[in-house]
């Protein structure tokens, strides 16, 4: 008994000694790496034990999965033999895995679909890590995950004024219906940490540091070269909106790396010339292997509202995101609610086939979450949001994860 006593005395002095070893080294890692790196892993092992659930529970289920998706599911059955992997790799996460092992010479090269910026980051990574480049892609997402975490806060310091709204905004980024997409071997988490980087840059006026994030931005996805409209408001609003010759150019002066957002895309442009033959390889294989077209996309958003349900459904999200900009408008942010009218506006000028993928294009608006953080002041209000984002995202995930897909990618 006295041994009993004396050994578990032991094990909570060393109990004790581990947390305050924790609790030193937490207060030397600067803020707010703590709290982001807190919520990374807390979002990780949550998702990853609801994703193993649902599979779990969903198998045997007679239908299981859609004809239509059997093939994706042997292929993610290829990547790893670990579910917890596995499931991260959908529809163009296969494409992208496919892309990062082209070869660049040899063969004619015909997809030109995507732009190149995610899978061709994925080659260097994967050599490093024995040639797995389906490895690769999933760490590049998870840590620009990470790091538009980081961004996020400190621009939500910048434009929200204080620690607690940053961290709510941060957490409401996190949990933004799809935002389980950042840690998919997808685009979105690159594509909105370059985006939270390049903002973060500019209301900091390093110029030539945004021009660079706003390069590879353009790279990323094609909608990123218009990201220089909202950047270019941020210059306008620094220097109060002036207008005149001597104002222009100084505008020029400090903005010119500005330029590098379409340089970006016209690097794309240059690859198709280069591998296809045609500037514009990209527009002619997305029009005959998805029917995209552009087009008004007033027509097209009202055409899904009055379409089927799951349209309808999608695109319902898409006129919420909209009116929370419009609702949360305060002059200063103008550029922000600019850049989130945009990534609504672009996708669906491409035509109905983008509504299969309107939830993940969505969330690129990260403005929305700003808005969110401004009327969370209250805790009641913060904790009751907090609840329903999470709700809503459990049970997109699931239905992720149940091979239907299609709904959100």
């Amino acid at each position: 008994m006295h041994r009993w006593r004396g050994g578990r005395r032991r094990a909570a002095a060393l109990a004790a000694l581990v947390a305050h070893a924790g609790v030193r080294v937490a207060r030397r890692v600067p803020a707010p790496w703590p709290y982001v790196i807190g919520l990374f892993v807390g979002a990780k092992v949550l998702l990853t034990l609801l994703g193993l659930l649902v599979l779990h529970a969903w198998d045997g289920i007679p239908g299981a999965p859609p004809p239509d998706e059997t093939l994706m599911w042997a292929q993610q059955r290829e990547i790893s033999g670990h579910r917890w992997i596995s499931f991260w790799f959908a529809w163009d996460a296969l494409l992208y895995l496919r892309l990062s092992e082209l070869p660049l010479t040899g063969r004619p090269w015909n997809d030109f679909g995507f732009p190149l910026l995610y899978p061709f980051l994925a080659r260097p990574v994967g050599a490093l890590l024995g040639g797995d480049n389906a490895l690769a892609l999933l760490l590049i997402s998870n840590v620009a995950f990470l790091l538009a975490l980081w961004y996020g806060y400190r621009l939500a310091e910048v434009l929200l004024g204080d620690a607690d709204a940053a961290r709510r905004f941060t957490r409401y980024l996190v949990l933004l219906p799809t935002a389980f997409l950042f840690q998919a071997a997808l685009t979105e988490s690159l594509f909105v940490c370059l985006a939270l980087a390049a903002f973060y840059y500019a209301e900091r006026r390093r110029w030539l540091l945004v021009g660079v994030l706003g390069y590879f931005l353009a790279m990323s996805r094609s909608v990123g070269l218009l990201v220089a409209l909202p950047l270019a408001l941020v210059l306008l609003r620094q220097h109060d909106w002036r207008l005149g010759p001597r104002a222009l150019l100084g505008y020029l002066r400090l903005g010119w790396p500005l330029l590098l957002l379409p340089a970006g895309w016209f690097t794309f442009m240059a690859f198709c010339r280069w591998r296809g033959g045609d500037w514009f390889a990209y527009q002619h294989a997305q029009r005959v292997g998805w029917g995209i077209e552009v087009q008004n996309p007033v027509p097209v958003l009202l055409g899904g509202l009055a379409g089927e349900p799951r349209d309808a459904a999608r695109v319902a999200f898409a006129v919420a995101v909209l009116a929370v900009l419009a609702a949360g408008f305060r002059r200063r942010e103008v550029a922000y609610v600019v850049y989130g009218v945009l990534m609504v506006l672009v996708p669906l000028s491409m035509g109905p086939p983008v509504y299969k993928s309107l939830l993940r294009y969505l969330l690129a608006v990260f403005p929305v979450a700003l808005v969110l953080a401004r009327w969370a002041r209250r805790a009641t209000v913060d904790v009751w949001l907090t609840a329903v984002l999470a709700v809503v995202q459990g049970a997109l995930f699931a239905l992720w994860l149940s091979y239907w897909t299609h709904m959100i990618i």
